[in-house]
This record gives C-alpha cells, structure tokens and sequence, in this order.
C-alpha cells in the first residue's frame, strides 16, 4: 500500500466537494452473476494451494476469503454502480486524477458460505481521504464498503481501498554507462524493490536480518507452510511458531529473464540475464528466489542449491540460492 503524507497550502475545495459522497450508495441491490458453487470453490482452492478439507466434500463452505469473488462482475463488467459512485469518480477524472491503484482492503466474515447460497450485496462510499502525495503520485483514496448476504441473510463485510492519483513526474534519464564506468564515477547501482512487510510476515524478515530462513509450523497439525500465512491451509489454525530452515534445498523449476533489464538485478549493472528459481527446501516448502554463483544457462532443475543472505543496497538484505554441482 503506497503510503501518503497530506499536502498542505490553500484550501482544497475539490476535497470540499469529495467529502459530500461520504455515506452515499456506491451499489445498491447488487446480485452475484453465479451462486456459491463447487467449481469455483476447487478452481479457487488449486490456484491458491489450498488444500483444507472444509472446502471440498457435501459438508463443503467457501473459502472465508473469497467473499468479494462472488459479488464481481466478470469479463462483462459492472452493471450495479450507483448514480453517485460514478459522478465521484468523474469529478476525479477531470481534475486530472486519472490513474487508479488498488491499496488494500479489509474482510469480516458473519457466516460461511455454502453452494447454493444466493449473493446480494449493497455499497457505499465510506471515506474519502484528503489530498495526500505518495511515491506514486498526488491524488486521494477512496474507500468503499460493501455488505455481502446470503440468501437475504449477512454474510460479511468487505473494503476496498484504492488511489485515485495524478502520477509523479519521470525523473529525467541519464546517459547509460556500463558497470565498470559507474564504478569508476562512484555511482550507486539503481535499488531491487522494497519487499511488503506487513503484520502477517514481519517476522520472516526479522529472521533475514539475523539471517535466518523461518519457516511457519502449524501449532496443531505442525503442517510447515511458506510464505507467511495468518492460518494453517490444512487445517485452519491460527496458532503457529517457528523452525529454522536448514539452507539446504534444490531447484523446483525455473525460468531466465532477459527482458525487460533491471539493472539492479545483475551484478555488471546491465540487468540480465539472470535465474529465478523456485526452491524446494529440505523442510518440504518452496519459495521464489535468484539462483546465483553459476551461468544462468546453466541452471536445472534438480540442480542443489544453498541458502546464502545477499546484500543488494545498504538498506536491504535478501536470501538468496548459491547453485552446486549435481
């Protein structure tokens, strides 16, 4: 979620005008396309990998987290928004906030949700923050709540936060030097992308900076998962802990970017062509990461590999695989 700080100088009368949509319609009456049903529950399950028996089965419910899945309108798009949801949006639009990203958002769940059941849902335009400037850009967020029922009867709750932006002006190219040129100039290599940390994977980059690979284990069924999960995908416990990952792991599958170049990504500072592996770790979980210390080329599947922590810029460390012959 791009983070703002407001804007401040003269009085915001387009904000003035904004904050009258608060507690307006946003949908009204709105009705899922389909009912709850067991081929979207399965192709939801495979996608996710998740494999907890109270999806499948005659006793079967919906994944708590596909609540808004079935209130979405499709290839077709949306035919419920209101009068008001779409003059906000215009107002927005012509001010010259024409660049939209999605944030965040936010579920509560009332009831499961089982095949059959019928979706109905109503929205409303909930916020309207002011002004504020992000990296993305200056615009506002938006955010709408909507109240899912089944069969006539609440089911959950779900918000959803986006900008609404007028996007940061390009910082001027400069000249493209080769790596050993802007090593001789003193130049700092371009920076990888800041991982998300949030409250559910905090502590796996805790670990990383004490270089530490932690792995989630499942305080019931002591199922390890990867990445950081808030429950258990096997059996829907919320209590966890903590094992430490050995290093020891080998290459799963794999693919070799050339293009586009990021010049962070490759030693030289040309961006490529570089190895993004999924390992398998000895503890039976796989996760996403560069393969180095061998020919990109030369990458296999199989091929052993050993957890090593990177430093890529003085403020971020990541794990990374050395690949081994085998």
């Amino acid at each position: 979620m791009p983070e703002g700080r407001q804007v401040t100088g003269e009085p915001d009368k387009l904000y003035e005008r904004l904050k009258a949509f608060e507690g307006r319609a946003a949908a009204t009456a709105g009705t899922g396309k389909d009912p709850v049903n067991e081929p979207m529950i399965r192709h939801w399950c495979e996608a996710m990998g998740d494999t907890n028996p109270a999806y499948s089965g005659p006793e079967a419910i919906a994944p708590p987290t596909m609540l808004q899945a079935w209130t979405m309108g499709g290839l077709s798009g949306h035919t419920d928004r209101s009068a008001a949801y779409e003059e906000l949006f215009g107002l927005l639009d012509g001010a010259g906030y024409t660049s939209v990203v999605a944030t965040d958002c936010e579920q509560e769940y009332l009831r499961p949700l089982r095949p059959g059941d019928r979706i109905t849902f109503d929205a409303v335009i909930e916020s309207v923050s002011e002004r504020k400037t992000t990296k993305l850009g200056t615009g506002y967020f938006v955010t709408t709540r909507m109240d899912v029922r089944a069969d006539g009867v609440r089911a959950g709750t779900h918000r959803f936060r986006i900008l609404k932006y007028t996007p940061a002006a390009p910082r001027r190219p400069e000249p493209r030097r080769t790596g050993p040129e802007r090593a001789a100039r003193g130049e700092g290599r371009s920076l990888r992308p800041r991982p998300v940390i949030n409250r559910d994977n905090a502590g796996f980059w805790q670990g990383v900076a004490e270089h530490r690979l932690l792995i989630q284990r499942c305080g019931d069924c002591a199922t390890p998962r990867f990445p950081w999960l808030p429950g258990c995908n096997a059996c829907g416990c919320q209590e966890w802990d903590t094992v430490e990952a050995s290093g020891e792991g080998t290459v799963f599958s794999h693919v070799v970017m050339h293009h586009p170049p990021f010049p962070a990504f490759g030693a030289d500072g040309a961006g490529g062509p570089y190895a993004v592996a999924l390992i398998e770790l000895a503890e039976g979980v796989r996760m996403v990461s560069n393969v180095i210390g061998v020919p990109y080329d030369k990458v296999r599947t199989g091929m052993p590999v050993r957890l090593e922590f990177l430093r890529t810029d003085p403020d971020l460390e990541l794990p990374v695989f050395r690949g081994g012959e085998g």
